[in-house]
């Protein structure tokens, strides 16, 4: 692609959507820090991700889309396999965690896990 300036119309929902992102992403991992147990310390790093991870890539389509004149959608290929990878990792790790409370004793978790 040949470097092109990117219009004011498309610079500036960019900007505001990488803005958002990172923020998204920043309470996510304040989240991950501050909350009290494994299982709710993966719903906050879940969300921002996919969130933020959202956001990001709306700015990146913007922009790219933009400065080619035509639209680029690559991006969407990341967020359908961010959307597929990122839940399912979440889900995966949820069970091993209950897992290893019910073996532990520590939990009483549903009892198919």
């Amino acid at each position: 692609m040949i470097p092109s300036e990117v219009p004011l119309w498309a610079a500036l929902p960019a900007a505001l959507l990488l803005v958002a992102g990172s923020l998204l992403a920043l309470i996510g991992s304040l989240g991950l820090l501050r909350l009290p147990s494994f299982q709710a310390r993966m719903h906050a790093p879940t969300l921002g991700n996919t969130l933020g991870l959202a956001c990001v890539l709306a700015a990146s389509l913007l922009v790219a889309s933009a400065a080619a004149g035509r639209p680029v959608l690559q991006e969407l290929l990341i967020a359908l396999f961010v959307v597929l990878t990122s839940p399912v990792t979440a889900l995966l790790l949820m069970q091993a965690s209950l897992y290893r409370d019910r073996i532990d004793g520590r939990g009483d978790g549903p009892a198919g896990y």
